[in-house]
């Protein structure tokens, strides 16, 4: 069974183009993926603020690198993290090989939890250097965004996969 590297959404730009958070997962993705011997790529995300949807244009970026388009499976329903994170557990039903999780560093720890506790064997896909935006007020709002959105987060999915055995 492949190993599955899971990269998280960022904005698509007006014109459709990729942000550079979107850029830098995908790179990041990309070179992991590099390194192991069987890999299935899995961007995750909807259509945001302007389309198309985050996961098709990640799936075009890595035919872009040569990925063949069997070893992409894109999830283009997920409007947030959670909902990201709770699709693509769905579409991996059953797996019982290592999942990596490939996200900008801000954003790695609730990745990893959220994939944890949605029964997969998460891991943290090493994130580019740098920092996520050139505005010091940007970076420090992605950063402490995540302060709440972690155990609120965390609280849901523990709730939703309790529900779901029942």
């Amino acid at each position: 069974m492949p190993e599955v590297i899971i990269i998280f959404g960022a904005a698509v730009r007006p014109d459709g183009q990729p942000s550079g958070a979107m850029l830098d997962r995908v790179r990041a993705a990309f070179r992991l993926g590099e390194r192991l011997p069987d890999v299935l790529y899995m961007p995750t995300g909807g259509v945001g603020r302007h389309g198309p949807a985050e996961a098709d244009v990640m799936a075009a970026l890595l035919r872009d690198r040569g990925i063949p388009p069997n070893r992409i499976r894109t999830e283009p329903t997920g409007t947030n993290t959670l909902s990201s994170v709770r699709a693509c557990a769905e579409l991996l039903r059953g797996h019982t090989g290592p999942v990596y999780a490939a996200t900008s560093a801000y954003h790695l720890p609730r990745c990893v939890l959220l994939l944890r506790l949605a029964g997969l064997q998460a891991r943290a896909c090493p994130p580019t250097w740098g920092p996520a935006s050139g505005n010091t007020q940007k970076r420090w709002y992605l950063r402490l965004r995540e302060v709440p959105a972690i155990p609120v987060d965390a609280a849901l999915m523990a709730w939703f996969r309790l529900r779901s055995r029942f």
